[in-house]
């Protein structure tokens, strides 16, 4: 395994704003970049960004901690066809390849988001494009609680108490 650094650049990306390039070939399996940053609380967070359009946030698997991010990591796009994941080693956040990448490619990953309810598009243009940056299970979640309203809705019920908050490991805005 060939770790990091690998040659790295940002600029524009079609998919939005600005991406991560890689300037060599990345051999599958490789450990990228790490996703770095001032680690804040959920609460400090959802403080900071209260009506932000766009954040580089990336919660914790403990729950309790989120990476406010800077540096190169925070600017790989999401792609519902990615050719990098996310790993969390030993309390670090580690992008790896998953899949051999050429030289010149934009570095993307899905970011899986959850634990929201406002619209978060995909502009991936991928094939496999889901039209949303949400996982498939936040989704199918959204789906449930929607048809468990209509229900409630029909019958006449009143709503019941709305479920905790989630903080699985993972992108948030």
């Amino acid at each position: 395994m060939r770790n990091y650094p690998v040659p790295l650049v940002v600029r524009p990306s079609p998919i939005h704003s600005v991406g991560v390039y890689t300037t060599t070939p990345i051999r599958k399996g490789t450990r990228v970049v790490e996703y770095t940053g001032p680690r804040i609380t959920p609460e400090e967070a959802d403080r900071l960004y209260d009506g932000s359009s766009r954040t580089y946030l990336y919660g914790l698997d403990d729950g309790r901690t989120v990476i406010d991010g800077e540096g190169l990591g925070a600017y790989l796009n999401h792609s519902c066809d990615p050719n990098c994941e996310v790993d969390e080693i030993k309390g670090r956040v580690w992008i790896f390849a998953l899949r051999d990448i050429a030289a010149g490619e934009e570095l993307l990953w899905d970011y899986n988001l959850y634990d929201d309810e406002d619209p978060a598009p995909c502009y991936c243009g991928s094939s496999k494009c889901r039209g949303t940056m949400y996982s498939r299970e936040w989704m199918a979640k959204m789906r449930r609680r929607a048809a468990a309203k209509e229900r409630r809705s029909a019958s006449g019920q009143a709503p019941g108490n709305s479920p905790s908050r989630q903080s699985a490991g993972g992108e948030l805005r």
